[in-house]
């Protein structure tokens, strides 16, 4: 029975860290917050968690990554609206309604 109990305590947490990985890759932030609790988890019952540490450093810099692209992309919008003035335009397939 001792064995099943070490076996048991070594594996907590771990399959939360593989969802975790997924959901990472798929919605950023949600498999960054699971892979948060599953490295908690497996850190109280005294197990290493390497599936939760890579779901938290791809969910990590996917949301940097993300959210960098959105800036950028909303800055250039912005920059445009600034060079056309204000109105409906037309601009690489996109219709911009600018203030």
């Amino acid at each position: 029975m001792s064995s099943n109990s070490t076996t048991a305590a070594s594996h907590a947490g771990r399959g939360l860290g593989i969802t975790a990985l997924i959901l990472a890759i798929l919605l950023n932030i949600v498999g960054l917050i699971v892979g948060i609790i599953a490295l908690v988890i497996s850190r109280r019952a005294g197990a290493k968690n390497g599936w939760a540490v890579a779901a938290i450093i791809v969910g990590a810099l996917t949301f940097a990554l993300l959210g960098t692209a959105t800036l950028v992309g909303l800055s250039a919008i912005n920059s445009q609206c600034g060079d056309l003035g204000p109105g409906v335009h037309h601009w690489n397939g996109l219709t911009l309604t600018c203030s």
